[in-house]
């Protein structure tokens, strides 16, 4: 118990540092940041719960319970960048317990305690931990699914793991049942029904697996024999009886009614509310879309995954290879075949690559890609690389010894790589931020310490010292080094010198957080000046529902409903727009556009202009 007091101590400091060190410091990233708490705000200030808005249309893409987070975390932190990303925080710490659990059920205290410091120092969850996106609610939801089903089949006596009642390998107390269950239910309000199927998968090809009927001892060894039985017990694994047989084991009738009631409320309530848009757009054009088509060009062949998880895992990437080999070494994942004990590492390794084949077999098949996929697969990447990495600091072997000395030359050379290839980055697109690049530094001494604790035979020291550069690394990158680079965005001196009163539209592109930090609607002009119908007819600002895509009129439509507006718009399209303008409007803002070799304008009539400056100056 005191171990796992300290144990509880030390993760929730490195949670907090991690995920919340300057978390509101940084204005929100486009596109989906401000999306998400835009959508948020808007659905606070109009006081409704059910339908998603963002720019005063329907946000159709994510369901609803990121939305109702960050609606809470505003009515207690007000409407701002850390409320937005708070939740994303704070379960991205649950995320860390929950790995921590798990492990510590199927493999001791000590690999628990380096897996869940694996998951909080890997570069792609602390993404999701850091951001306002339903990433961290989905990977919290599903892992803490996998966890309970853990608990609930499992048990440790005397140090050995027991399944907790003989050959029942899913949870036979029903409140285990209930909460794995109603997890994927919030699972499915966070980003759809993925949220259920695959961590179902999950456990399903694991469960499939492991009471897979023994076929006797098989004395082949080596490479090709392990390849062999693999491929063997693929066909043995899904053959149809064997398969019916473990699906009814999962409860499948109990799991489905505790989904639904939990998710299917709301969606029966957005599907009225928005004339059954919501469903048809969510499902057909999100999900259904997404799997057999690449939207908005995300598309990549099947190395795509692996390579995003090389560099979304790192640093504890480095490790891959060793880790790679050290399964196969081993020559399977089953329960042993005595079936009156069980070995923690093979039940654990199985149940681990059943839950990373799943996430990125099934991203892989889809048409649509993005490093975020994958990353609830994460927590099984950590427990992998710890195990690897505790069970090799015990390990005298030479063969082990010459794979982990090639995964330290990884490390230095990735470092090597941050340090040229920041400099350049910095140099090319943010020449103030230059220092960045001193952050490839970090690798490069972390692999001379780990070179240090193996010439003086410490192999006690590797998994600390790996631990501390890892949370090193991501501190300076997270904690400093993302709030350096946010101080280059300077679109909200733009967007604060717009009036309360005053309409607001863009023209020639809108980013999303022009939406947030306006705090209104903005309209997004036709570049046509004929636009949809004469200059002097508003009725394109009638809509059918509150929810419905707002129309695109032309600039002079739109300034003949609003005389007195504010345009928004950048250095390419100034000169066409300061032709059609009416007498009187000039630049009244201006700033660098992030990223970007132009500025954004800010349009508007002359007085306002006049007005904002003297603001300015009786204020200085």
């Amino acid at each position: 118990m005191r171990e796992t007091f300290w144990h509880v101590i030390i993760l929730l400091g490195i949670a907090t540092v991690v995920y919340f060190f300057n978390l509101g410091e940084t204005q929100l990233w486009d596109r989906d940041e401000p999306r998400n708490a835009g959508c948020a705000a808007e659905m606070l200030a109009q006081g409704q719960w059910v339908v998603p808005i963002f720019n005063d249309e329907l946000r159709h893409q994510k369901p609803v319970l990121l939305y109702w987070l960050i609606m809470f975390a505003y009515s207690i932190f007000g409407v701002n960048e850390f409320a937005a990303r708070f939740w994303s925080a704070a379960l991205a710490t649950g995320t860390t317990f929950a790995t921590y659990a798990l492990a510590r059920r199927l493999l001791g205290s000590k690999i628990a305690f380096y897996s869940a410091i694996a998951l909080s120092t890997s570069l792609m969850f602390d993404v999701a931990a850091r951001a306002a996106t339903p990433d961290s609610v989905l990977i919290f939801c599903g892992t803490v699914a996998l966890m309970i089903y853990v608990l609930g089949t499992f048990a440790r006596k005397n140090g050995e793991l027991r399944l907790v009642r003989e050959n029942v390998w899913f949870p036979s107390n029903r409140w285990y049942v209930a909460g794995m269950y109603l997890m994927l239910g919030l699972g499915v309000l966070a980003k759809g029904p993925v949220g259920f199927l695959l961590p179902m998968a999950m456990i399903g090809l694991f469960m499939l697996i492991q009471t897979l009927p023994s076929r006797g001892s098989d004395s082949s060894g080596g490479l090709r024999g392990t390849v062999l039985r693999f491929i063997e017990n693929c066909f043995r694994t899904f053959q149809p009886s064997h398969f019916l047989r473990t699906l009814w084991a999962m409860r499948p009738v109990t799991g489905a009614l505790l989904v639904l009631a939990v998710a299917l409320p709301w969606y029966i309530m957005v599907d009225q509310r928005t004339d059954g848009d919501f469903t048809r757009m969510f499902f057909l054009g999100e999900h259904f879309g997404r799997a057999t088509e690449s939207l908005e060009n995300h598309s990549g062949g099947i190395w795509f995954y692996p390579v995003a998880i090389l560099v979304g895992f790192f640093p504890w990437s480095v490790f891959w290879g060793p880790v790679a080999i050290g399964l196969l070494k081993n020559g399977g994942t089953a329960m042993d075949r005595t079936r009156s004990e069980m070995s923690g590492a093979r039940v654990s390794a199985c149940l681990m690559l059943c839950w990373v084949g799943v996430q990125v077999v099934a991203f892989t098949i889809a048409q649509t890609k993005l490093p975020s996929y994958v990353t609830p697969c994460y927590p099984a990447l950590a427990v992998l690389t710890a195990t690897y990495l505790c069970q090799f600091a015990q390990s005298r072997s030479k063969g082990d010894q010459k794979w982990f000395a090639a995964a330290v030359g990884g490390l230095l050379l990735a470092g090597l790589l941050i340090t040229i290839g920041g400099g350049w980055a910095t140099a090319q697109y943010l020449p103030s931020q230059a220092w960045l690049a001193t952050l490839g530094v970090i690798p490069i001494l972390g692999g001379a310490g780990l070179i240090y604790a193996m010439t003086k035979n410490r192999h006690q020291w590797i998994v600390p010292i790996f631990s501390g550069m890892a949370l090193f690394f991501c501190v300076g990158l997270f904690g400093y080094g993302t709030v350096s680079v946010g101080k280059e965005q300077t679109s909200r001196v733009v967007l604060d010198a717009i009036e309360d009163d005053v309409a607001v539209a863009s023209f020639g592109g809108l980013e999303s957080s022009w939406v947030f930090y306006a705090s209104r609607p903005i309209y997004e002009l036709s570049p046509e000046p004929s636009g949809l119908v004469a200059a002097n007819d508003s009725s394109w600002s009638v809509r059918s529902g509150f929810w419905k895509v707002k129309a695109r009129p032309s600039l002079e439509q739109f300034l003949s409903r609003y005389p007195k507006a504010a345009i928004l718009t950048t250095e390419d399209y100034q000169a066409e727009l300061e032709q059609r303008l009416p007498p009187g409007y000039a630049v009244i803002e201006s700033t660098g556009y992030f990223l970007k070799d132009s500025r954004i304008i800010l349009m508007g009539p002359q007085d306002r202009r006049l007005a904002l400056r003297a603001k300015i100056e009786s204020k200085n």
